[in-house]
């Protein structure tokens, strides 16, 4: 799972997505310090789909984006760089072959957040994407 994770933050370095938010793109959570915006993406799930020829693990990664930005336009923004980068990505994992990356689902949400400088609106767009993975 590690040469994935590892396939996924190399994907990422150097990338539009990546200068969009900074270069602060995290595994599982960012530091308490994260400006933003940033993303942070996650293992959600992992399924073995083995077959009597193949040993395939489905891998279900949650990029989450977060934006306190007024408008709807950096977090747009940064979704297109997301999706421009994964949708049917080929992605170098060492050892491992991916069969496919697709995208699944976007969940957007909108949260208040107490920052020190007062009370914020927080958007949260998670975006799904299934991963398939040949051992």
């Amino acid at each position: 799972m590690n040469n994935l994770l590892s396939a996924i933050m190399t994907k990422c370095s150097g990338t539009d997505l990546s200068t969009a938010v900074g270069g602060r793109i995290y595994l599982d959570e960012a530091p308490d310090s994260a400006e933003f915006p940033y993303v942070v993406f996650s293992i959600v799930s992992a399924s073995p789909e083995d077959t009597f020829k193949d040993k395939l693990d489905d891998v279900l990664i949650q990029f989450s984006i977060f934006s306190t930005s007024r408008g709807a336009t950096e977090i747009t923004d940064i979704h297109g760089h997301l999706i421009a980068l994964f949708d049917d990505a080929a992605l170098s994992i060492t050892g491992d072959t991916c069969v496919w990356c697709i995208r699944q689902n976007l969940v957007t949400m909108v949260d208040e957040i107490t920052t020190p400088t007062g009370t914020e609106t927080l958007k949260h767009w998670a975006v799904d994407y299934s991963i398939m993975v040949e051992k």
